[in-house]
């Protein structure tokens, strides 16, 4: 019945208390049971408490939770019957005390639980006797027992003492006395005199254990000490970025860039990875949220920057803490008193709001605050940070009061409304140093010690984690100085009411501690001075012993740390029990001297985090995270970048902002990884399960040329449209991703522990070896004594797998197993053992062409002995790391040794024998490949399970000329010169390719041999060696053109035997390497070749990259751009043709690079050869190729897709062209010149001497043109009005009728037809005579233009509704007065004209508007505005904040510069101060750019009814400083350049980049207040022969368009019209007729220069019938065309036909046109030639036939009269 008494109360109450007791006094039921019975009895109750034991902890687990039997202390039976038979978790004893004897008592404890097995002790009853009366020493001496650290006393009964010493009545002052006493008031005397260690041993020795399973490691930065972007996306002002501006921080530093933390996301995560926390603290900048602090005024793209960490962070498994508050509040906060100010509490409540709402279903641990003690004491008190105040009287206490009052806010708002739904945590961090006693053994120093930590710490903790108020000494203190002080108070505390009490209580879910430094503290007379040593009556100092660091804040005393958590333990969370976090602990070294090797932070880490180990072990402070501050360098407030708190160092001088791990990162990753101190075993994880390869049955030797000569016949005929077109899939989900390097390339340690020296020593050690700098490998990368710092690479990386190879001689020194060094197999399983740990699998080349000396000085690989040495080598590789290595490769590079090493004698082992060496090797090592492989197969793979393969270097070629036979079987021979001199043997029928065995036979006979110069093998050789390799493994760079030559005979040689040269593909990109070109597309014929040549094997590439220069170091765009292409190629292989790739490796960091040394780099990572540390930095590339592996491969990103809508009714469709581009027709009807018709007659100018003298005709074939806008359906028709020949000489003395009626007729046609008019004022065609007299240099050109602007206007206005006044002025300005491209062709004064000429086309423009304005917008209601054209401009590199500010340069230089005055009155103020300062970099004492006076501001603002926008492309930007140069282009100070991976047009400027036509719209849309917008052009060009069948244009109308209607949909950009340019081929400019933007082709070798559609045509029209794009998923449309033109398109092997309204692809586009043939003076495909000469001889019949008909019958017929005809001479296809 008890027990079920006992569980229904269990049941009922359990949750609401922690400890219990079932028998209160247990020893009265057992001295009865003696008397009868008893031993049953007790047994009975003994295992009845045992059941109720279970029952509880059944019920409730978890820590904490205690239960007993309460018994007296003295019954030593008792006891020990008790402790044999039941289970409890804690004693309850009845105890006497004596206090004549507080020696016994103490005693007795310590033997009561000494025999109990150490269990707590619950003193439940105490009985004290031999007291006198009032007597209070013993009561002391009875404290300090119980108190002891010798003792476990958990509680004790105190009723009898208090009234032994009459203190009942005051019972309650007395238990607040005694709670004083034993808990918050001598918290700190007990943790200074009682707590720890006893003795220094103990206390300083080091603690080699582990820390708990589950701690947390973290790191942690600060917003604004790292992001940078400081007015990015509309984030607000901080007071940090006013007081860097103010230049109060040291030498005037800022944080307006900072770490560039904005920017590097991917790059911070990276570090993250790297180091393997499990935790990342970082600040929300309150300002970047709400820039005005206010939720009104928040910022999107702010939070979007968090999500995007966050996400990050998860996506890496590192848990994010979110810190709201980290000191930068924002400006307009502050400028209202900030912290001072009451009204903050309830703006940050309602910040945490929004946080906890955003980004709390993610973030599960929050830090309302971090050190908020700065804020009051530095920010408020001293005015050392920023907001700079100094009011230690009463603003710092003020502040403290808010910020208390804030993040109880904040904490009720996550528990209130988040905490049920996230299950978060929302605590505060706290500083605190340890305060430590001056002299122990004065209790005045004790004291003041312990007041120094209530005003530091406690100001904080004791609200919020005692009772809601300030401590009780921090009151009294304050108290007694104002009484002391009653003229000059030197503090004023604010008072909390008793509801802000109960708010404040108990608002933190664990105790955050930011620690750095202890102080020694005595106690002194502070006097009347504020500031906590002057109010607190204490002093600080440091003890000089301790290190210091480079603040003279922080000096390291690690067992402060110890002792600090012990009193926090003590002093808050007895009642309060929470979780410590250590939230911040680091030091700063200077940025001067060895800012990389930081030992004295190791010291410093390693000896604070030992402490806290010995707190959780030895003291049971309960601490759960260590967070070391910080990620990175940063911004340190007052003192800049002077001080670095950083695990890894940034170069702050460095645009890019490079991150290096210092020495501290590499051992904070060691201790991550062992979880503290005390090494521990990995979880094993055996590499990637990799499928054993089917046996094939043997292929038959390769015909001359191959059959995978297909390969050549499919691609080389491409297009460059179809070639280029870039490729979104992935890749399987077993891909290997990985990195590669090789042993004397990266390890150095070239003569250490034994290892033996190689071919690669013996050469690089000798003078004159010829590799540049003299370079050598001795130290290398030191990877040897620098394994971590790899596996930091490789882990953070994330990598698949690592390909390293074995250094032959640090395993045998001189190559034989009998000279085994077991360090350098220790190494290598130290590697390998690492890799696994990180779940990497390990890809192993046994042999990198490192040859132990020893083996070459018996002829090395000449010596067919080297077959079984490499094979007995090879066996102990395969026995000693094949449990874990799956993966091996034999050798790599065989060629390239045997050519290069026996042949040229570039390479060890120097040898030039260039006829018979390299064949020779070649045999020896094919052979020695061979057995490792038979040996791996007999020996080791049932048990092992791995594959076994060789590293080939397989580059590709492409014959001269596909349709010559010699080429194709020229490149065919070099395929297998290069790839099939091993492959061939290997993968096929054991024997050379017969390709290469017949022509070095010829070869040899030619020369006079008796045999060839080609070892043969036998058959008993060949079938060994035929299929000995499980996969084919490929290392590949670059393409090649072959040319058949007739090589010579003499002398012998491997390269001579070719008969064949090898060229450079000149439209490629260069390299630095000479014949290196970086050809992307022949990676994928690669691998086609591969599968169709050796039986579709599993392909791996193992070697690919390209070099840069070194000086490029970490932003080198150009290995960004080889990754982009070649693995996309390689994705098209594997996608689009079924090869089978598998993997694909890069390299890992730059290494000593064989014959080029140190000067260029291959890897993702730099290394700094100059520094003896050999830092390593992760490159651009780096971050690129993680992103790509992460999403294995390129998913089609959101730019790419495309969205299905229409335009809004009354959608603007046009095409466009211009007068002089079109109307030929120069001298005719009164025209008068204009500086194009100069121009283009002015030798040189123009290529291929073009002019636009007739042009395309148009002012005779008007009928003509306006028959082609039917055609394509346009609802609109831009075109502009030749100045000259309406004005002949520019102004209106003369206005040229005939001029004039060409317009109103052209009118007049459109109209007729349903096409309104756009009508261009000026499109680049200045009157000569007006550029006789300055041009657009001369002010007097505003009035002419106004002139010129009302004729047009009052004579064809009428019928015009649509008015652009300038074409382009960027291009007037900078190619005519810049550049000298463009008529009038000035390049003399590139530093002023633009701006004159800029300055006076702005005032003309305003001009004509406000002529239409006032004199016709009533009567006509037309619109009038300006075109300007813009390219967008995207960072060249995204983690570069210079880079966005130059691409934000480059669209401000187009936009700004015009449109901004007319939109806003002046000039953009980037423009203004972009100007300004080059010119004062110039020694200029004012700007070049010209001021507008306020009336011209006036006048010129809000002159535009619409935004007209030409477009065309998109351009990768970046800065250059251009020193003092006073130019244009200075100005900008940016260079621009394209991503290769863009399509490419007839134009080298321009590239198809849909997706920034988009975002240049949204740019207009949030710049300038949402314009309607009219893209006034928008075109692709192509060049070379002619091809209707223009599929590139009709992928870019597609494209682009779609992007606008994204812009539409998605954006609301209010976008009006599109128009298409051009409608016809016609001059472009400079460079004549070359380049050919129309949708109408004008065949110009016919005179009468008729118009034919291209295919585009039909697709723009279908789209504009359309109003957009139908959705195909909802059937067909009536609106598309259903008669498109037909290609032909090839997929692989299957060929089919579709429209020319199919999407474009390039893996699906024809291999069209081939050759071109000259057909009627037109460059045709010989398809189109082939129709157009049948149909020629079609017509000629019919014609023939017609001339015999009618001389039959001419007299017959009656003669009719002539009628006028009218000539078509447009070519249109019949309607459907």
């Amino acid at each position: 019945m008890f027990q079920q008494y006992a569980e229904f109360a269990l049941k009922e109450f359990g949750p609401l208390a922690h400890s219990w007791v079932t028998f209160s006094d247990l020893d009265e039921v057992l001295h009865e049971g003696q008397a009868a019975d008893g031993h049953r009895l007790l047994q009975n109750i003994l295992q009845l408490n045992k059941k109720i034991h279970q029952f509880y902890h059944h019920n409730f687990p978890g820590n904490g939770r205690r239960l007993s039997v309460g018994l007296r202390g003295r019954d030593e039976a008792a006891l020990s019957q008790l402790k044999g038979s039941t289970t409890v978790d804690f004693l309850s004893v009845d105890m006497d005390y004596s206090c004549t004897s507080s020696a016994n008592f103490a005693q007795e404890l310590k033997n009561l639980q000494i025999s109990t097995g150490n269990l707590p002790i619950l003193i439940y009853r105490l009985t004290v006797h031999d007291c006198s009366h009032n007597e209070q020493a013993p009561l002391g001496d009875l404290l300090n027992v119980l108190r002891s650290d010798d003792l476990n006393i958990i509680g004790s009964d105190m009723m009898d003492v208090l009234i032994q010493l009459e203190m009942q009545d005051t019972l309650d002052s007395g238990t607040a006395h005694f709670s004083r006493m034993t808990g918050h008031g001598h918290s700190y005397e007990k943790t200074v005199h009682g707590s720890g260690p006893q003795n220094a041993e103990e206390r300083d020795g080091f603690l080699s254990k582990a820390f708990p399973v589950g701690f947390q490691w973290a790191t942690s930065t600060e917003s604004f000490k790292v992001e940078g972007a400081w007015a990015v996306a509309g984030k607000g002002e901080t007071i940090w970025d006013r007081f860097g501006h103010e230049n109060q921080a040291f030498n005037n530093q800022t944080a307006d860039t900072a770490a560039d933390s904005y920017r590097k996301i991917e790059i911070d995560v990276y570090l993250l990875r790297g180091l393997g926390v499990n935790t990342y603290q970082f600040s929300i900048s309150w300002a970047r949220i709400f820039p005005s602090g206010h939720r009104d005024s928040q910022s999107e793209e702010g939070a979007l920057y968090y999500d995007n960490l966050i996400n990050a962070l998860i996506e890496s498994g590192i848990q994010p803490v979110a810190t709201l508050y980290h000191w930068d509040l924002p400006q307009a906060l502050q400028d209202n008193g900030g912290w001072t100010n009451p009204s903050i509490v309830a703006a940050f409540k309602d910040y945490a709001d929004f946080c906890y709402s955003r980004f709390g279903n993610r973030v599960k641990n929050w830090n309302t605050f971090s050190s908020p003690w700065v804020v009051s004491h530095a920010g408020y008190g001293t005015g050392e940070h920023a907001p700079g105040v100094k009011d230690y009287v009463t603003a710092s206490y003020q502040v403290t009061h808010n910020i208390l009052k804030s993040h109880a806010e904040a904490w009720h708002v996550y528990n209130d409304n988040y905490r049920k739904t996230q299950a978060g945590k929302v605590g505060i961090a706290l500083n605190s140093d340890w305060a430590q006693p001056t002299d122990n053994n004065k209790p005045e120093d004790v004291a003041a010690a312990d007041r120094y930590l209530q005003f530091m710490l406690g100001w904080f903790a004791h609200p919020i984690f005692i009772d809601g108020d300030y401590p009780a000494t921090l009151k009294a203190q304050i108290e007694k100085k104002r009484n002391e002080c009653p003229s000059s108070v030197p503090a004023v505390l604010p008072t909390f009411t008793a509801e802000e009490k109960a708010r404040i209580k108990g608002t933190s879910d664990f105790f955050g501690l930011n620690h750095y430094t202890s102080r020694l503290v005595s106690s002194s007379v502070g006097g009347c001075s504020p500031g906590p040593e002057g109010v607190g009556d204490f002093q600080a100092k440091v003890d000089p012993s301790w290190p210091a660091t480079a603040s003279d804040w922080i000096y390291s005393m690690p067992t402060g740390l110890r002792s600090l958590l012990n009193y926090i333990k003590t002093e808050y969370l007895t009642k309060h029990s929470v979780p410590i976090y250590i939230t911040g602990n680091g030091m700063p070294t200077e940025y001067s001297g060895d800012t990389l090797n930081d030992t004295s932070r190791i010291e410093y880490m390693r000896d604070y985090i030992n402490e806290a180990l010995k707190a959780i072990e030895l003291d049971k402070v309960d601490v759960q995270r260590f967070t070391v501050q910080s990620l990175m360098d940063g911004f340190e407030g007052n003192q800049g970048y002077s001080e670095r708190f950083g695990l890894h160092h940034v170069n702050f001088e460095d645009g890019y902002r490079p991150r290096t791990p210092k020495q501290s990162a590499y051992f904070f990753a060691q201790i991550i990884e062992q979880n503290g101190f005390a090494s521990r075993k990995q979880d094993h994880f055996e590499g990637l399960k990799i499928k054993q390869p089917h046996r094939s049955t043997p292929l038959p030797p390769s015909e001359v040329p191959s059959a995978s000569k297909i390969v050549w016949e499919k691609f080389t005929p491409q297009k460059k449209f179809d070639r280029q077109m870039y490729h979104y899939g992935q890749f399987s989900q077993d891909f290997l991703w990985g990195v590669s390097s090789s042993a004397y390339q990266i390890e150095g340690g070239w003569n250490e522990d034994g290892k033996g020296p190689s071919v690669w020593d013996t050469f690089t050690q000798k003078p004159g070896s010829g590799i540049p700098e003299d370079a050598i490998g001795n130290v290398a990368c030191d990877s040897y004594n620098r394994l971590n710092e790899d596996l930091y690479m490789l882990q953070a990386m994330e990598v698949k797998s690592y390909r390293f190879s074995l250094s032959w001689s640090r395993i045998f020194p001189n190559g034989r197993r009998a000279s085994l060094n077991q360090k350098g197999v220790d190494y290598y399983n130290t590697l390998i053992d690492g890799l696994l740990a990180r779940k990497i699998t390990p890809m192993v080349t046994v042999y990198h062409w490192d040859l132990p000396q020893a083996l070459q000085d018996i002829g090395g690989w000449q010596n067919e002995e080297m077959i079984d040495i490499f094979n007995d080598y090879c066996d102990f590789c395969f026995s000693t790391f094949g449990d874990r290595v799956k993966f091996w490769m034999t050798m790599n590079d065989p060629q390239g040794l045997a050519w290069l090493g026996y042949g040229t004698g570039k390479i060890p082992p120097n040898i030039r024998e260039p006829g018979t060496a390299p064949y020779q090797v070649a045999h020896n090592l094919i052979k020695a490949h061979a057995k490792a492989y038979h040996t791996y197969d007999d020996k080791y793979r049932t048990s092992q399970g791995g594959i076994v393969s060789i590293a080939l270097n397989a580059e590709w070629v492409e014959p001269k000329d596909i349709n010559v036979p010699r080429e194709l079987v020229a490149a065919d021979r070099a395929m297998q010169f290069h790839v099939g001199w091993f492959a061939h043997p290997i993968f096929k029928n054991g024997d050379y390719p017969e390709a290469m065995k017949a022509q070095v036979l010829v070869k040899s006979e030619l020369q006079g041999l008796s045999q060839s110069r080609l070892p043969s093998f036998t058959e008993e050789e060949k079938n060994f060696i035929k299929g000995t390799a499980d996969m084919f493994c490929a290392n590949h760079y670059t393409t090649r053109i072959v040319t058949h030559v007739t090589g010579a005979f003499s002398p012998a040689s491997y390269q001579n035997d070719w008969d064949y040269v090898e060229e450079e593909i000149l439209d490629q990109p260069t390299t630095p390497i000479g014949f290196t070109r970086a050809v992307s597309f022949g990676i994928r014929r690669l691998l086609n070749w591969i599968k169709e040549e050796y039986g579709d094997p599993d392909i791996y590439i193992t070697e690919n990259s390209v070099a840069t220069p070194r000086e490029w170091a970490y932003d080198e765009i150009d290995r960004v751009f080889l990754h982009k292409t070649y693995i996309d190629e390689a994705l098209k292989a594997y996608e689009l043709d079924g090869v089978k790739v598998k993997g694909y490796a890069t390299y890992l960091m730059d290494s000593f690079q064989f014959l080029y040394g140190y000067i260029f780099g291959f890897g993702l990572h730099h290394v700094n050869f100059t520094n003896p540390s050999r830092p390593r930095t992760p490159k651009f590339s780096a971050h690129f190729y993680y992103n790509v592996m992460k999403d294995n491969g390129f998913p089609l990103p959101d730019d790419e897709k495309m969205i299905y809508g229409e335009f809004k009714k009354d959608f603007i469709w046009s095409s466009a062209t211009a007068s002089y581009q079109i109307e030929g027709a120069w001298r005719d009807d009164g025209k008068g010149l204009s500086i194009w018709d100069k121009f283009t007659h002015t030798p040189g100018k123009i290529f291929e001497h073009d002019t636009g003298d007739i042009a395309c005709n148009s002012y005779n074939k008007m009928e003509d043109d306006i028959a082609a806008l039917k055609k394509v359906k346009v609802s609109h028709y831009r075109f502009s009005i030749s100045w000259p020949r309406v004005l002949p000489d520019g102004t209106t003395k003369h206005i040229n009728q005939a001029g004039l009626n060409y317009y109103q007729r052209l009118l007049d046609s459109l109209i007729a037809a349903n096409i309104q008019p756009q009508v261009t004022l000026y499109h680049w065609d200045l009157p000569q005579a007006l550029q006789d007299v300055g041009g657009w240099e001369n002010e007097t050109i505003i009035e002419r233009f106004r002139d010129y602007a009302d004729v047009l206007f009052k004579n064809l206005g009428p019928k015009v509704k649509l008015w652009i006044t300038f074409n382009e002025p960027f291009i007037i300005t900078v190619l005519g007065h810049v550049q000298g491209a463009h008529a009038p062709g000035f390049n003399d004064r590139p530093d002023t004209l633009p701006y004159i000429v800029s300055h006076n086309i702005i005032r003309s423009h305003a001009e004509a508007w406000h002529v239409y304005n006032d004199k016709y917008r009533a009567t006509q209601g037309g619109m009038v505005s300006i075109t300007v054209n813009s390219d967008w401009a995207e960072p060249r590199n995204p983690y570069k904040q210079e880079d966005y500010d130059a691409a934000r340069n480059v669209v401000e230089f187009y936009l700004g510069w015009f449109v901004h005055p007319i939109f806003n009155g002046d000039y953009s103020p980037l423009v203004k101060k972009s100007v300004l300062e080059q010119s004062l970099a110039g020694g200029l004492p004012k700007s070049r750019l010209p001021e507008f006076t306020p009336e011209e501001i006036k006048r010129i603002n809000g002159t535009y009814d619409y935004f007209g926008l030409n477009h065309y492309c998109s351009v990768l930007a970046f800065p250059v400083d251009f020193g003092t140069t006073q130019h244009f282009e200075a100005d900008r100070g940016v260079v621009v350049i394209s991503d290769r991976t863009w399509l490419e047009s007839g134009s080298v400027w321009l590239r198809m980049t849909p997706f920034g036509l988009r975002r240049l719209l949204k740019f207009i849309k949030d710049e300038y207040r949402n314009p309607p917008i009219i893209i006034t052009e928008n075109g692709v060009s192509e060049n070379g022969p002619v091809d209707l069948n223009d599929v590139h244009r009709k992928y870019f109308y597609e494209k682009y368009i779609n992007q606008v209607l994204k812009a539409y949909l998605l954006d609301g950009v209010n976008i009006i019209g599109y128009t298409a340019w051009s409608l016809l081929d016609n001059l472009e400019w400079a460079v004549g007729y070359t380049e050919r933007f129309g949708l109408f082709y004008v065949n110009r070798s016919d005179p009468d220069l008729p118009r034919t559609p291209k295919a585009s045509v039909s697709f723009y029209s279908s789209i504009i019938s359309c109003n957009g794009f139908p959705d195909p998923a909802s059937g067909p449309h009536e609106c598309w065309n259903h008669t498109p033109t037909p290609t032909t398109t090839t997929t692989n092997t299957t060929t089919t036909t579709t429209s020319a309204t199919s999407k474009p692809e390039a893996t699906k586009e024809p291999i069209a046109v081939i050759n071109n043939v000259n057909f009627l003076g037109m460059k045709l495909s010989a398809k189109d030639a082939e129709t157009g000469l049948n149909t020629t001889f079609a017509l000629l019949i019919v014609a023939v036939t017609g001339a015999i008909c009618l001389s039959i019958g001419f007299f017959l017929v009656k003669k009719r009269s002539k009628k006028n005809k009218k000539t078509k001479n447009i070519e249109l296809e019949e309607k459907s």
